[in-house]
């Protein structure tokens, strides 16, 4: 009998917490989890990563945006952290 993995709980991704009281990039893992479970890591990795609020905002959001686009550099998360740190928009 095969047991069923449980997920891990991180505060994005959480039963107890309301998505209302989660912060933007938050919203933005918990959306990408909620979508995409194997992405969890990746996931994990950039809302982990040495960020400023609004920089982990920026990776999480270039990272969301390249899962439906073929060849994006974003889909790997140390490019998207990278990109985050960025000064450009």
């Amino acid at each position: 009998m095969a047991v069923a993995k449980k997920k891990k709980s991180t505060r994005w991704f959480n039963e107890a917490t309301a998505v209302e009281d989660l912060g933007a990039s938050e919203r933005i893992a918990h959306e990408i989890v909620l979508q995409y479970g194997d992405l969890s890591p990746s996931v994990d990795r950039i809302m982990n990563a040495e960020l400023d609020d609004d920089q982990r905002e920026k990776a999480m959001t270039l990272f969301q945006a390249s899962l439906g686009v073929i060849d994006d550099e974003n889909r790997n998360p140390a490019v998207a952290i990278e990109a985050g740190r960025s000064k450009k928009r």
